[in-house]
Parts: C-alpha cells; structure tokens; sequence
C-alpha cells in the first residue's frame, strides 16, 4: 500500500470515527421523552411508570424537551420511544395538515399519516383533551360578564365606539384595553393567534407580548397582560381565580391526548403495547388539573403525584 493510500486510509477512519461519535447515544432500554411543561411532564412519568409496571424494565426520562418539534425530531431518530401528543396539535404543527375540528376525522387522519410517514403508532386517547384556552382574570371576567371568547370581541368593541365619543366629549373611558400574552409556539402555528384572530375579529392593545408558558400566569396575574392563550388543563386556572373563556365559535381542532411510539419500539418492547391499552380513558381532565396542581402550586415531586394516581385508578 503506498504512503498516499495509507494517509486516505487514515483520514477515511477518522471521519467514521468521528461521525460514530457523534451519533445520537441510545438506550438499552425504553426512553420516554416529555415537553417543557409540568403536563408533559406527569404524561411522560405516567407512561413511564405503567411502562415499568407492565414488565417493561427500567425506564429513561427524557423530558423538558423543548416544543412538539424537538419531541418529534427525538422520536423519528430514535432517540426516545415515545412521549405523549395532543391530536391537534400533531395535525397541524407536525404533519402540516389543515385545520379540522371533525374529532373522529383527526384521529383517522393523525394515525394514518404517523404510520405512513414515520413508522410511528398513534395509541389509545388517555381520556381527556387539553384545548388552547383564552384565560382572564376571574375579577375581569365577573365585572365584564366575560365568559366566552365572544365576549371579549364584544367589549372591546364596545370599548372601541365609547372612546371614540369620548375622544370629543372629554369624558373618561372605564372600559378595558385587553393586552394580549401568549406563548412562542402559540404565535406561530397554524392553529395559534393569526387564526384565531381572524375567526373571531379580535383587536388587542398593542402587539401581544410572546413570553415563556410559565410566565403567562404571573405576568396576568401581575396585571402586567389581561388575557392569555393558556391550556384548558392547567392547574392554575383555578388556584389563581382565573377564567378559561368558551370557544364559542369553536376555532379550536380537538387535543385529545395520545401517546406516539415507534413501530419498532412496540415490537421491541411489547410491554409498552400492554401499558398504552391499560391508560387508555383513564386520565379525566379534571384528574390532568388535580396533578398539574400539585406539581406547580403545590410543589409535589412528579412521580409521587402519579404513583398516587396510579393507585386511585387500580393501576
């Protein structure tokens, strides 16, 4: 062999060395990934748990994993097996689907395209939906007689026509400027605040503010925003004497909770099969607020609160 062939022989090696290095590391055993929110978060455990319950041996947490686009380039790379979606949110921000609020025709379409695209399994519904939900402050909402979306176009044109008079009469206006929060992926996504905007006519003060989700509550609660695009599920609804507003246009598409799993994993692991099945309807959205409750205001450790959950159920 001569010297130039051995040098090419050499620096063939080392690329190959270096491209096994950085591979993405996988598990011997199942590897359940979650969003960066405390939902997501107990899903994940959830899965996980029952995963290990069913014989399915030790189980990798993977959460805190960003949005649904990163959750979803993990699983494709088989990087994690699985974590939990919600249906609209899989139709529109992943598969690129338009909007449909026909429940039954998402699953069908949601499960035939995870199967064709990516060899992924679309499991059993957990039982309940988590639906972007418009949030007020409750004090807002008993004031301004506020409990649907439509409401809220209501009064701020109300508000719109009284400053108009007042503009030439020099009398005060004690109706709301409604500022707007809302998340990032919120702002951008087919099913987020250009559609909603248009479905409804809604004006805001200003432009909306785009925040982190775990800010929201507080800057509404700080008075720093007068209305959120939060989760139907979240905990802090309640606690915080807030108000999740009816979609009485029902712009929404459904969110129903599902797990997502590599086809190879299921074969794999057929105990994740067994897990999904003994889930599914299991989880009401009021039992989704009474753990998100306990994990955020509550401060209980996540796998305690879904141990707990666990045994309530028989599982």
């Amino acid at each position: 062999m001569g010297r130039l062939q051995r040098q090419l022989r050499i620096l063939v090696l080392g690329v190959l060395v270096a491209v096994t290095a950085c591979a993405p590391p996988r598990s011997s055993h199942v590897v359940i990934g979650a969003k960066d929110f405390t939902e997501q978060v107990v899903l994940g455990e959830l899965l996980a748990q029952e995963i290990e319950a069913s014989g399915g041996g030790p189980v990798e947490r993977r959460f805190w994993l960003a949005g649904s686009y990163l959750c979803q380039q993990a699983l494709v790379s088989n990087r994690i097996d699985g974590y939990v979606e919600y249906t609209g949110t899989a139709l529109t921000a992943i598969l690129k689907q338009p909007l449909d609020r026909d429940a039954a025709r998402v699953d069908a379409t949601v499960s035939r395209l995870y199967e064709q695209r990516y060899h992924v399994r679309v499991g059993p519904g957990l039982g309940f939906e988590d639906t972007f939900a418009m949030v007020v402050r409750g004090e807002d909402a008993r004031r301004f007689g506020l409990k649907t979306i439509g409401d809220v176009v209501k009064l701020t044109k109300l508000t719109s026509q009284k400053r108009d008079r007042s503009t030439s009469s020099g009398q005060a206006v004690e109706h709301p400027e409604f500022r707007l929060g809302i998340g990032y992926e919120f702002a951008e996504r087919p099913d987020g605040l250009r559609g909603l905007s248009a479905a409804y006519g809604l004006r805001f003060a200003g432009e909306p503010r785009t925040m982190e989700l775990g800010l929201l509550y507080r800057s509404l609660a700080a008075k720093q925003v007068d209305i959120v695009a939060g989760n139907s599920t979240d905990g802090a609804i309640k606690a915080l004497d807030f108000v999740a507003l009816e979609d009485d246009r029902h712009y929404f598409p459904p969110y129903e909770a599902v797990p997502l799993v590599r086809e190879e994993s299921l074969q794999r692991w057929p105990q994740i099969g067994v897990a999904m099945q003994r889930l599914a309807g299991k989880v009401s959205a009021d039992d989704m607020r009474a753990m998100n409750l306990a994990v955020e205001s509550q401060h209980r450790d996540v796998g305690d609160v879904v141990r707990e959950f666990r045994a309530r159920k028989g599982l």
